[in-house]
């Protein structure tokens, strides 16, 4: 079995994944402050907005930095398939925190549109969401990158936050400097408001695909794809046929579990070392992969795709 490298890569996920939500809640936390700051001293309610939704994002990455501890714990007794599922429950309460500060926008924002009688200063808020861009556009860029190469779906809703973060501080920018120019107040609401659309949408985005992962849905049909190339390239060496190929994924853990057809006289150390052989090339193409496989001998039935006719016995799961 192929332990210690699995061992060792998850390892290698969780310190990169660790160390993203830690500089995801450090930029947060500063520019929250800043931000306050400025929009108590400016008068904006779109930096009022902004200010609220980074504590949002104080709060979020707690989740991601706490959920990707726990779940790069090992399994244990009273979880022993891994903690995994703990991020995909932080992205959902990501979401909820995410809709609820579009909520409070949509407020605020037609609060200031009935009242209008309100003063900017545009100043401090131009300077303070203009570095809000810069620095969030390069945590977002690493926590990005941190995502792709673990996998970690609380990572990668962080992600998405941060470049809504992005879009925000460009879209405060751009109304108040109309604010500025015209002298107009109407922008900063108006402004708010496409901000509180955003968000919301964005909030769909990431519950949904949390919740996916929650509901343990297959893997995307690409990596499932490179399993059955994967097994159809081991027909010369033993693999007669497969079905009941299933997957899912729990945060950064994918899991593949089939049953596997071998020539039926092979002995019971012949196909565990097949078994193996196949779990090793299975986990090349899908690192980390959790692979179990079930071995039966070959009596010219339930071949699956390597079959030829009863190819749909492959995937059971999906006849309606």
């Amino acid at each position: 079995m192929a332990t210690q490298p699995v061992d060792r890569f998850l390892s290698f996920r969780s310190d990169l994944a660790s160390r993203a939500a830690a500089l995801s809640f450090t930029s947060n936390l500063t520019l929250m402050a800043m931000k306050f700051a400025v929009a108590i001293l400016s008068g904006s309610i779109a930096v009022l907005s902004d200010a609220i939704d980074s504590g949002q994002d104080v709060i979020a990455s707690t989740f991601a930095f706490a959920s990707i501890r726990l779940a790069s714990q090992p399994a244990d007794e009273a979880h022993p398939y891994g903690h995994g599922k703990a991020e995909s429950i932080a992205a959902a309460a990501q979401a909820v925190l995410i809709a609820g500060g579009g909520a409070y926008i949509t407020y605020s924002a037609i609060h200031r549109l009935i009242e209008r009688d309100v003063k900017i200063d545009t100043t401090p808020g131009l300077i303070a969401l203009a570095v809000t861009a810069l620095v969030n556009v390069g945590v977002a860029l690493y926590v990005g990158r941190a995502a792709r190469l673990t996998g970690s779906v609380v990572l990668k809703a962080d992600t998405r936050h941060l470049w809504t973060n992005v879009a925000q501080a460009v879209g405060i920018v751009v109304a108040l400097a109309l604010v500025a120019i015209t002298g107009s107040t109407i922008f900063d609401p108006l402004m708010a408001l496409l901000l509180a659309v955003y968000l919301l949408w964005t909030a769909a985005q990431i519950f949904v695909s949390a919740l996916d992962e929650i509901m343990d849905a297959r893997l995307p049909a690409s990596e499932e794809q490179l399993i059955e190339t994967c097994l159809r390239d081991h027909q010369t060496g033993g693999v007669r046929g497969y079905h009941h190929l299933r997957t899912r994924k729990a945060g950064r853990q994918r899991y593949v579990d089939f049953h596997l057809l071998v020539e039926a006289q092979r002995t019971v150390a012949e196909a565990h070392e097949l078994c193996d052989h196949l779990e090793q090339a299975i986990q090349a193409l899908v690192p980390g992969a959790i692979v179990s496989i079930h071995f039966e001998p070959d009596d010219g039935r339930y071949r699956g795709p390597l079959g030829g006719s009863d190819v749909e016995l492959a995937h059971p799961e999906r006849e309606p």
